[in-house]
């Protein structure tokens, strides 16, 4: 256990998230999702977890140590639900939550139609898969850059 440090994100992750860089791409997933076989296509390679908890719940975890970019128009998106892309179920209303409370503000997600989240995915830096079980609970952060102290 460490101090300061959300006790879903382990080692694994943890690692990942600090050796992604401004720009590269972390994927949160569901459990229906083809995790394993598209992560052996990313940056990392390998399948990450943090299992036995909501993508809402991965999320906060991931937002508590991981900036997202302040340098393009949607840092963070949801996959689309099949013919009804402007449709947020709850899976995707929850991680929205927690994507404006890791912000401070309102920041809403984007939309990527199913396949083009695949191709995604498969460019991304990592895949994270959670224990969430509710269809459409794949989402995409771009990570951002932390500033430099001001003197």
């Amino acid at each position: 256990m460490l101090k300061s440090i959300d006790p879903a994100l382990n080692a694994e992750v943890l690692g990942a998230l600090r050796a992604m860089g401004h720009g590269d791409d972390v994927i949160i997933c569901d459990t229906n999702f083809p995790a394993d076989s598209v992560a052996r296509q990313t940056v990392l390679g390998t399948l990450l977890r943090i299992d036995n908890v909501s993508a809402a719940r991965a999320t906060r975890a991931i937002l508590s140590v991981m900036p997202l970019d302040s340098f393009v128009p949607e840092p963070a998106l949801r996959m689309e639900i099949v013919d009804k892309p402007d449709e947020v179920p709850p899976v995707q209303a929850e991680v929205q939550k927690e994507v404006d409370a890791a912000e401070g503000r309102a920041m809403p997600m984007g939309s990527i139609e199913r396949f083009a989240f695949y191709d995604l995915a498969k460019k991304a830096y990592c895949v994270i898969q959670t224990g969430e079980r509710r269809f459409y609970g794949c989402f995409a952060f771009k990570k951002g850059v932390i500033p430099p102290d001001a003197d």
